[in-house]
Formats: structure tokens, sequence, C-alpha cells
């Protein structure tokens, strides 16, 4: 096959023409599958690279511009690129989990979790001492992260009146965990 067949068979794809794009890659595969395998030296992960090579092909086509250069080395070029971005993706992500073991986890331990468990009863009996509208406010902004304007019109007061019950509740809870 001829580069200037190659050209056209691209063009074609670009177009979105399936049979030129089947062709495509009966006529390349073997070709672009070497350059996978070269750079990335295993034969499934080449496999692997080369259809989602063929998926970039299919999706940038229509980039391909046409010259007196061979269009297989603009083939290639995406294939070879393609293969290098999975073995550096394979090193970044060995040494993320490298890295991981010198995280600490972010989890509570036991007795984080006690004294949360403890303020948390805390805070729900604080909240039951507040009337019910004004308990119900405070749980949808704070806890359900409900804006004051859908609060404001849930409940039927002004937006200002919202604010002044969340405010003034929240200086009610205050008092009360303190005791």
């Amino acid at each position: 096959m001829t580069p200037q067949d190659i050209t056209k068979l691209i063009v074609r794809t670009s177009m979105k023409d399936r049979a030129a794009f089947d062709l495509l890659y009966r006529q390349t595969s073997a070709k672009l599958f070497g350059v996978c395998l070269r750079v990335l030296n295993d034969r499934g992960d080449a496999e692997e690279a080369l259809q989602e090579v063929f998926v970039k092909i299919w999706t940038k086509a229509d980039r391909f511009a046409v010259s007196d250069l061979s269009p297989i080395s603009w083939l290639v070029a995406i294939a070879r690129n393609h293969a290098i971005d999975r073995v550096r993706a394979r090193r970044k992500s060995a040494a993320d989990i490298d890295a991981a073991l010198e995280v600490a986890d972010p989890a509570p331990g036991p007795e984080a979790m006690v004294v949360a468990g403890d303020e948390s009863q805390r805070i729900h009996h604080c909240l039951e001492e507040l009337e019910k509208d004004r308990a119900a406010a405070v749980r949808g902004a704070y806890l359900n992260g409900e804006s004051y304007a859908e609060l404001a019109e849930r409940h039927g007061v002004p937006l200002n009146t919202m604010r002044t019950w969340l405010r003034r509740s929240l200086m009610k809870l205050r008092e009360c965990l303190e005791r």
C-alpha cells in the first residue's frame, strides 16, 4: 500500500468511514504493534496500547494534515507517544504506591472515635433543646449543606430571618456545649 493510499484512508477515517478505518487497521496495525511492543516490552500491554492507539486515530484523524510527509510517520508518532505515556504512567503509579507506605492513615484512631461519638451525642442533645424548626434549619445548613435561601423558602420565612435563626441557634448551641 502506498503512502497516498494510507493518506486517503486517514482522510476517509476522519469522516468516520468505518470501512476505511478497518482497512487502515489491517494495513498498519502490525507496524504500530511493533512500535508499541518495542517501547513497552510486554506483549499484553502492547496489544492493549494498540487498541487505545486506534481509538486515538479514529478520534483524531481529522487533525491529520495532508502533506508530502509519510502518513505512516504520523501513525507511528501516535503509537510511540501513547506507549511512552503508558511507560511513564507505570513508573508514576509504582512511585505512588511506595510513597503511600509513609502516609499516615487519616482516619481517626479508637480514642478519637470515642471522643467524637461523645461530642456527637452532646451536639444532638443540644439540638433537641432548640425549637424544632430552628433545629431543622441548623441541620439543613450545617449537616446537609443547604443554602440559606433554600432553608428560608422551605420554612416560609424571609432570608434575613433565616440568617438570624441560624446565628441565634448557633449561639444557643455553643452555650449548651459549654455547660
